[in-house]
């Protein structure tokens, strides 16, 4: 039988701890789009309206990796209970906030109860499945994660549109109340550890790596990056914070964050894995939102609509792997996604803003089931040999490199976007000279276009700017295609995991 042991209402317990597991993964994303409502609402500046982002992502990546000390000192139970209640309240501040200051604050509060919400229902699902049925949680589990960044947007949209920006942050409060109690009747209570002691010096140099780190992705594109002091700051206290970390947690008598993690060949390949793919995942979905929009001429719902076909593709993929993993192996399953999610995006980078919707459609629903079947059997290589001792910790440490890895993708690809449309405008540009046979020509069209006069130079202009956004988005495409190679070549060192063997009944 399984060494798992059994546990009542099994079912129940799934789905509130995947209530609150969804509502974090949304609320990650849900208030992009309702950005210049706020800004109305809280008479703020475009700039200063976007820390309702940066306080929420700070927290949560402060407060990501002292998940698993907080749940052996107090009590999973405890510490679950408590942030979700936590969660719900905060979401209910912040859909009450009349300022700037308050919104950032209630933010920065609900992102230090979310950031827990994720790592702990990753470790109940993997202690209250057997090994046999952890593919099959993991699938369950990665819905929540990967599909509630990529209908946030979505949702945040029609909720702004249909009633008020407010009601991104009420939705919480049924699902949250429903979950508050499902915990507190279903979940496994543990006894908490009170002669545990809190690492202060390695949660502080984190806290100080992390935040700066996430500060300079966030802020880089608007201050220049390196030419501003600024971005210098924060790049000389990330690197410094970061290292001070690892040095103190492989010195220190019990850092928060035991070195015994990183001794699991395959738990550092996983984790790796998820850094890179999730550079992908909320990237992708961040340039497709203003290249529909913006290039192809989208209305907001149609590019929703259109978008949607990934996060189905997702879930098929997950389940599917779930259901593959004990046949084909999760190493080959994980090949199969790799290259088709990098097939996926060589195919995008050859798409222009007249590409069929019915094509697009096809091929986000292909990178979405791509995305599925690496992160189902990538969970559950990673997880197999630690210790149940160590889960917590685990979890926790995947999901920090995951919204790292989230922040990282989406900065690089902003920058890139940038950068790669003032280059394919200074290029096309140079060809608009008068000697340019195609601007000779004495017709209506070339009149119009005619570069001697300012309504010629500005449509010139205006085209010329359009045709280098649509080169610099297939760059970025590109560029995410060769994103895949490293986590295909880690899949050399994973080792290939054993089932548990099965003690007989009267053993």
């Amino acid at each position: 039988m399984s060494s798992t042991p059994k546990v009542s209402n099994r079912t129940l317990i799934t789905v509130c701890v995947m209530m609150g597991n969804l509502m974090q993964a949304l609320d990650t994303s849900v208030a992009n789009v309702s950005l210049p409502y706020m800004q109305g609402s809280l008479s703020t500046s475009a700039d200063e309206i976007t820390w309702v982002l940066t306080s929420y992502v700070i927290a949560v990546a402060i407060m990501t990796a002292p998940v698993g000390w907080l749940a052996q000192r107090f009590g999973r139970k405890n510490l679950h209970v408590t942030c979700m209640t936590g969660f719900v309240l905060a979401s209910m501040l912040c859909g009450m906030a009349d300022s700037l200051e308050q919104m950032v604050c209630f933010r920065f509060l609900q992102g230090m109860c979310g950031a827990a919400l994720v790592p702990l229902s990753q470790a109940t699902m993997l202690d209250i499945y057997p090994f046999e049925k952890r593919a099959q949680a993991m699938a369950i589990f990665g819905m929540g994660v990967m599909v509630g960044p990529i209908t946030g947007p979505t949702l945040g949209g029609y909720l702004t549109e249909m009633f008020n920006w407010r009601y991104v942050f009420y939705v919480n409060l049924p699902f949250g109340i429903l979950a508050v109690i499902g915990l507190i009747v279903f979940l496994p209570k543990a006894a908490p550890r009170a002669e545990m002691k809190f690492d202060w010096i390695g949660f502080t140099v984190l806290a100080i790596g992390v935040a700066a780190l996430q500060l300079m992705l966030d802020r880089g594109e608007s201050q220049d990056w390196f030419s501003s002091r600024e971005i210098l700051v924060e790049a000389v206290l990330a690197c410094l914070g970061l290292y001070l970390f690892v040095v103190h947690m492989f010195t220190a008598e019990r850092p928060f964050l035991p070195p015994g993690l990183f001794k699991d060949r395959n738990f550092v390949c996983g984790v790796t894995m998820v850094f890179f793919t999730a550079t992908l995942l909320l990237a992708s979905s961040s340039l497709m939102a203003p290249y529909l929009e913006t290039l192809a001429g989208y209305p907001v719902e149609t590019a929703g609509m259109s978008m949607a076909p990934r996060g189905f593709g997702t879930i098929i993929g997950m389940q599917l792997a779930s259901r593959l993993s004990d046949r084909v192996g999760h190493r080959k399953l994980m090949a199969i996604g790799l290259l088709i999610l990098g097939a996926g995006f060589n195919s995008m980078s050859y798409w222009t803003p007249d590409v069929s919707q019915t094509r697009m459609m096809l091929t986000l629903a292909c990178q979405g089931f791509a995305i599925g079947f690496v992160f189902n059997p990538m969970t559950v290589m990673a997880f197999t040999t630690l210790p149940a001792s160590l889960r917590p910790y685990s979890t926790s440490l995947q999901s920090l490199c995951r919204s790292m890895g989230q922040a990282v993708g989406v900065s690089i690809t902003s920058v890139m976007l940038v950068r790669n449309t003032q280059v394919s405008h200074a290029d096309l540009g140079a060809t608009i000279t008068p000697f340019n046979r195609t601007l000779q020509a004495n017709d209506a069209v070339t009149h119009l276009l005619a570069p001697a006069t300012t309504h010629g130079a500005a449509l010139l202009d205006t085209m010329i700017n359009r045709e280098a956004q649509i080169i610099a988005y297939s760059n970025d495409f590109r560029m995410m295609t060769f994103v895949v190679i490293p986590s295909l070549l880690l899949l050399f060192v994973m080792r290939p995991h054993a089932r548990p063997p099965v003690v007989a009944a009267g053993d």
